[in-house]
């Protein structure tokens, strides 16, 4: 099922199962949540249950018939006069049954969706399939001062949906252009993100609500509610990053997986910052992309050692300061179809950037100040002008006057205090 907004794609919606194979479940893992959910619930209604699986009840009486024919629950008492309005509670022997699953697994809450599932929605709500316009990219942008040809360059890169890497001098931007990318993304449209998806059993959580901002349906039908209807996703990963973290993580405690982050961000943007700066060698980082790249699957293994695929369907954005041919060589080069610099801000960009800083902070401009650093830091000390210099150095005015209990008034004075312990000048 489909539905269209205008202007924008059409949303899927995964459509809700009439029947337990449907669901594509195996029967067993649903008797194990619904006795692992009674067990820390101690008394429920079957309805309840069905809530928390996020599954219709009809699915699931059966087997709850099943359950009490084989003495693992009893009913407790009635809420209503409609079957799922039954209170259960697990019999002594139903909580030794429920201990057993949990030394497979402590996972509860809303039931996976299969791995062929999961592949198949991903791939029809698919990043590469979006289209996103100038008007679209340039209100993304509204809030950061970039030039005519890195905006000129973006479209068509955002477009391709292929990698991209934005590089150049630190401090003009780079990461809030890949964050204004990412919201550019979200604009062009709603996705559905499981909250699980099941492998052979193994239940892989992917449903975050730092990454997947859920919004409200507003489209009126139904839907397998073991989705949930989110923005497009950006995912942000930096220094901290390392190559176990984008493998299958088992929880040793809880044992379950934790999907990885490229895996969240599928439908979206995967942004990796600072590239460089990670404790892996970024030789060994990129490597890892290389498959999911070209063939755009991912591969993972779980504990058991069974291999299986995933989609690799998120629009990568390497962010460094770091020269390209420093970090990678031109065979890896070659598989980033979009190598796009941010240069260092030229004069009326700088002062646009400096203008737009003290209207945000209730200062008066001043472009006497503009020139002055010009003239007496960046010239007479071979300084390069970058973007957040303007931020950072009426920061520095704003805390003196804070600091000394007096107004704050962007002069050549102010700033030149400012300069003298932000940069490093020497004669």
């Amino acid at each position: 099922m489909q539905e269209h907004e205008t202007g924008k794609p059409p949303t899927v919606i995964p459509p809700l199962p009439q029947t337990l194979e449907e669901t594509g479940l195996d029967p067993d893992l649903l008797v194990s949540l619904i006795v692992k959910t009674l067990y820390y619930a101690g008394e429920a209604t079957g309805s309840e249950i069905a809530e928390d699986l996020r599954l219709p009840y009809f699915l699931l009486d059966p087997l709850f018939q099943f359950l009490r024919a084989e003495k693992l629950i009893e009913v407790r008492g009635v809420e209503g006069i409609e079957k799922g309005a039954y209170r259960y509670a697990l019999t002594s022997l139903g909580r030794e049954r429920a201990r057993e699953f949990l030394d497979v697994s402590f996972y509860v809450g809303p039931a996976p969706v299969p791995l062929a599932q999961y592949t198949e929605l991903v791939r029809r709500q698919s990043v590469y399939d979006l289209r996103v316009d100038r008007e679209t990219l340039q209100a993304a942008l509204s809030g950061v001062v970039v030039s005519d040809e890195v905006i000129e360059q973006l479209g068509p890169a955002i477009n391709s949906g292929h990698s991209i890497f934005l590089y150049g001098p630190s401090g003009n931007g780079k990461t809030l252009i890949a964050e204004a990318i990412g919201a550019t993304i979200a604009a062009a449209g709603d996705i559905f993100v499981p909250y699980a998806f099941e492998v052979s059993h193994q239940v892989i959580k992917v449903f975050n609500p730092v990454d997947h901002v859920p919004v409200e349906d507003t489209s009126g039908a139904p839907h397998d509610r073991r989705w949930i209807r989110c923005r497009r996703p950006t995912v942000f990963v930096g220094g901290e990053l390392t190559l176990e973290m984008l493998d299958l993580r088992l929880n040793p405690v809880s044992k379950y997986y934790e999907a990885p982050p490229q895996v969240k961000a599928n439908g979206g943007v995967f942004i990796l910052d600072d590239l460089g700066r990670q404790l892996v060698r970024p030789r060994d980082l990129l490597n890892r992309w290389i498959v999911p790249l070209e063939k755009r699957v991912d591969y993972f293994t779980l504990h058991t050692g069974e291999k299986f695929p995933l989609p690799f369907d998120t629009l990568l954005i390497f962010v460094t300061n770091i020269e390209p041919r420093e970090l990678v060589d031109d065979a890896f080069l070659r598989r980033i179809r979009f190598k796009i610099r941010v240069a260092n801000p030229t004069r009326p960009m700088y002062e646009e950037i400096f203008r737009r800083y003290c209207e945000r902070r209730g200062l008066a401009y001043n472009p006497a100040v503009v020139e002055f650093l010009y003239r007496e830091v960046y010239e007479k000390y071979g300084i390069e002008p970058r973007g957040c210099h303007p931020r950072d150095l009426i920061e520095h005015v704003l805390g003196h006057a804070k600091f000394t209990e007096s107004p704050a008034v962007l002069s050549e004075e102010a700033i030149a205090r400012a300069c003298r312990s932000y940069f490093v000048l020497e004669s």
